[in-house]
């Protein structure tokens, strides 16, 4: 069973940075493919940014995040970061991190994803 833990969200103002966290509850972290989603207010589900269990794969981004978004990760401290730049108020939304099964690859779609935390509300302000 893998139980994930998801913190930093909070009130920014548009422009500004901010750092989420992911604390796994599990062995071998290292292999499992993490990603991140949010969720708006009245929208469906999304996916925000992925990174695989093989150190050598690139990171996955959704077009909204690439160039603003840093997801990465820390197998020795079971911890998933995502680093948030350059946020804008359609950015507030309640962040999930979530986790595939071992040795899967990493992937923006939602149902590949068999763990996930309970969520961080992040709120940019105009």
């Amino acid at each position: 069973q893998v139980q994930l833990v998801e913190s930093g969200g909070g009130l920014v103002q548009a422009g500004g940075s901010q750092r989420l966290s992911c604390a796994a509850s599990v062995r071998a972290f290292f292999s499992y493919s993490m990603g991140w989603f949010r969720q708006a207010p009245g929208k469906e589900r999304e996916f925000v940014a992925a990174i695989g269990w093989i150190a050598a794969s690139a990171p996955r981004y959704a077009d909204s995040v690439k160039g603003r978004f840093t997801i990465s990760r820390d197998n020795g401290k079971n911890i998933v970061y995502l680093e948030m730049n350059s946020l804008k108020p359609e950015d507030t939304a309640v962040y999930y991190c979530a986790a595939t099964t071992p040795y899967r690859a990493p992937d923006t779609r939602r149902d590949v994803y068999t763990y996930w935390g309970q969520g961080t509300q992040v709120t940019v302000s105009s």
